[in-house]
């Protein structure tokens, strides 16, 4: 679902935002710290290259991420990227964003709305809510292909095992 028409109204944004209390957050589960969580015997700072190593993208998705404003990078003396623990955590999170299927354009919207601060939380939370409304859909439509494909293997004589 596209979220430009849902989040264009000024006056929803503003009644989101006057009715919005933030909720009391359960604690997260460890498959999900696991999946935002860092290496903890990274350096403090890793260069471009270590980073394009750690995350499995590549130098040029990386400054690509940067050029947008999706993540902030800072420079040594020589003009080098220096990746810190926050940078590197902003690129884990974009990297999970776009491996669900999350467009660039909406990454950006989103990022926009955390650089803006606390207000946005109400508007973040109508982009995150739409985007698992579509991974959910996604999960069921792989759910039936799985089914049918598991079926032709079954119908020619394989196994169907994980």
């Amino acid at each position: 679902m596209n979220t430009t028409g849902v989040l264009s109204s000024p006056a929803r944004r503003q009644a989101l935002a006057d009715g919005y209390q933030a909720p009391e957050l359960p604690p997260l589960a460890p498959e999900l710290l696991r999946l935002l969580d860092l290496p903890t015997d990274l350096p403090d700072e890793l260069s471009i290259a270590e980073v394009a190593a750690v995350t499995g993208l590549t130098a040029h998705t990386l400054r690509y991420y940067e050029r947008i404003g999706l993540i902030k990078v800072a420079r040594d003396e020589s003009g080098y990227r220096v990746y810190d623990r926050e940078a590197l955590a902003r690129v884990v999170f974009v990297t999970r964003l776009r491996l669900s299927d999350m467009p660039i354009s909406t990454v950006t919207h989103y990022i926009n709305l955390v650089n803006q601060g606390e207000q946005t939380a109400p508007e973040r939370l109508l982009v995150m809510q739409e985007h698992r409304a579509m991974i959910q859909r996604r999960i069921r439509e792989m759910t039936a292909a799985l089914a049918l494909t598991e079926y032709k293997i079954a119908t020619y004589g394989g196994h169907c095992s994980p």
